[in-house]
């Protein structure tokens, strides 16, 4: 008496809805990054942009619900990298182990950065003048310049690796379109190399060359957070035969 075994090269229902989970989960916090990070921009400008906010009025609570934000943003990068990595392990634990830490890194130099911003809301003396004022000037200065600093090393450098890192596990695993990743690939050495020149001061970090080289990285994560979200994991061995 034979037996006829299931087959084996389709994952079973409760694994389809588990990755399907996994995708949109991973997908989502993608585009929450985007959702979160965007609108910061323009509220943090009064503080960013104005030596002497320390010492005016100030708009804290603008400023506060930035702060938010960007902590919203730090938090969904890191579940990106935790959402994936049971998926893209299977295609390479190093690398995956490795995009795991790249985000854990940006994003905890991304809270390094609304810390100084916070900083800044603690210290604010709008009725402070002559020494005091001096000084309370430079150390809002100084903040800032941390967290200015902070923006090229986490979402500059550290974007770039994750990037490199992840995209390549998508690629050769086939998870997702090869179009996708293949625009973070080519994205990922454009924005490392945008890093290295605001480094060493050849153009700022928001001049127009810095943004048309950061655009691919943009377009990268937007595309593959859509796709996650949308369909899913496209049918690939690492999961096909998990």
């Amino acid at each position: 008496m034979t037996s006829t075994l299931p087959p084996t090269t389709a994952p079973s229902t409760k694994k389809q809805g588990l990755y399907r989970k996994t995708a949109l989960v991973a997908g989502g916090l993608y585009l929450l990054t985007f959702a979160s990070s965007i609108p910061a921009v323009p509220l943090l400008e009064p503080v960013l942009n104005n030596a002497n906010y320390i010492i005016s009025s100030g708009a804290d609570n603008r400023v506060l619900f930035a702060c938010l934000l960007d902590f919203i943003n730090a938090l969904a990068a890191i579940g990106t990298a935790v959402a994936l990595f049971p998926v893209v392990k299977r295609q390479n634990e190093s690398l995956a182990l490795g995009f795991v830490t790249t985000r854990l890194f940006e994003a905890a130099v991304i809270v390094i950065g609304i810390v100084s911003l916070l900083s800044i809301v603690t210290l604010r003396q709008p009725g402070a003048s002559g020494a005091e004022a001096d000084s309370l000037v430079v150390a809002g200065q100084s903040l800032v310049a941390v967290r200015d600093w902070t923006m090229l090393l986490g979402p500059g450098f550290m974007a770039a690796v994750n990037a490199l890192l992840i995209g390549t596990l998508m690629y050769k695993s086939g998870l997702v379109p090869r179009i996708i990743p293949t625009v973070g690939l080519i994205g990922a050495p454009l924005l490392l190399a945008s890093s290295i020149a605001t480094l060493f001061g050849v153009f700022g970090q928001f001049s127009p060359v810095a943004m048309i080289l950061v655009a691919p990285i943009f377009f990268w994560e937007l595309s593959l957070g859509t796709w996650l979200v949308v369909k899913g994991f496209k049918p690939a061995p690492i999961i096909e035969h998990a």
